[in-house]
């Protein structure tokens, strides 16, 4: 009996062509998917809040033209991790980036606080080496790598039930959060502290004669119902930052931290929108009744002279070689 040995089959040509070819789109394929990476992002602010209203936007583009290189997943605000637990939350890799400031990570590192006393625009701070120096710190203590400062212009001030005519809160009981304690307890003042969510039913109550806070936001918190006078000039300028886990931020590719350098560039570069905003809301605070207590020229520099005195005279005690390192590099060419 004759064995039939079996023979291979052979395929047509054409369709080994074909076979090859989609088989060399599936390993590209492959590779894009295997090369995209998603990075989990919170908001230490409420998501119905301006910050996060300007950072959607950010998201929705950055994962348009991401796609295959980096994307974000915006896992939500203080809902999901509450605001001062997102500095912890980087800093152990839990999640990979943060919208937050400085003030609500303190608890991590207190460096982050003296954010607050910048007096040049973030385009100088990159310039001048600032943004460098923020880093070397935020690297070795933080864990984190500083990202981008995505909000600006955006000073601090007073305001009151009570009307004042010097820059004295003698008997005045004022809301205050770490930013500004020291400074209002150098007018005198006698601080309260308690959170955002309670200062109205406080202001309501005569708890509090009134409170620190940016020039913007009053009205996201219906405050403006329960204030009679803003103290200008401002201080201090209001920051929020995009802050990332330092592991997370070496293992990216040179593709991904490229795209993400572009994408952190065009978010910075809408900050203008920041300068016209303040003016916006201080004019909202105006027609809603918020009368302004204005000091005379000399008055109101020695206000704000103090308050960077006393804003770096704490962050020289607390940080004395940072705090060094820092100020020449965060003060006005007036101030140096």
């Amino acid at each position: 009996m004759t064995s039939r040995v079996p023979t291979s089959r052979v395929l047509p040509s054409g369709l080994l062509t074909r076979l090859a070819v989609l088989l060399a789109a599936a390993a590209v394929s492959t590779g894009a998917i295997a090369q995209e990476r998603t990075l989990r992002l919170v908001s230490g602010f409420p998501e119905n809040g301006i910050y996060v209203q300007r950072l959607l936007p950010w998201i929705k583009q950055f994962n348009t033209e991401g796609k295959g290189v980096l994307q974000i997943n915006f896992l939500g605000g203080p809902k999901a991790i509450p605001a001062f637990e997102v500095g912890n939350a980087v800093k152990t890799g839990v999640v990979d980036m943060a919208l937050t400031t400085g003030a609500f990570y303190t608890n991590v590192m207190p460096e982050a606080d003296f954010l607050k006393l910048t007096q040049v625009s973030v385009v100088e701070q990159r310039k001048n080496g600032a943004f460098d120096a923020i880093n070397k710190v935020w690297n070795e203590k933080g864990n984190m790598q500083y990202l981008a400062r995505v909000v600006e212009n955006q000073p601090f001030h007073i305001y009151t039930n009570k009307k004042i005519d010097k820059p004295d809160l003698t008997g005045q009981k004022i809301r205050i959060s770490p930013v500004y304690r020291d400074f209002f307890q150098a007018l005198n003042a006698n601080v309260v502290t308690t959170a955002p969510g309670e200062v109205y039913t406080a202001l309501e109550r005569g708890v509090v004669d009134g409170y620190g806070w940016p020039i913007g936001g009053i009205f996201d918190l219906n405050w403006h119902e329960k204030t009679k006078f803003r103290v200008d000039p401002g201080f201090y300028d209001a920051e929020v930052s995009l802050i990332m886990n330092l592991p997370s931020f070496k293992k990216l590719t040179d593709a991904q931290r490229a795209f993400l350098d572009k994408q952190l560039a065009a978010y910075e570069a809408g900050n203008a929108f920041w300068t016209q905003y303040g003016k916006d809301e201080a004019a909202r605070q105006e027609k809603a009744g918020i009368q302004t207590i204005r000091f005379d020229e000399a008055t109101a520099k020695s206000f704000r002279d103090k308050a960077y005195d006393i804003g770096w005279a704490g962050a020289a005690k607390q940080s004395p070689d940072i705090a060094a390192r820092f100020k020449p590099l965060f003060s006005s060419p007036a101030a140096k």
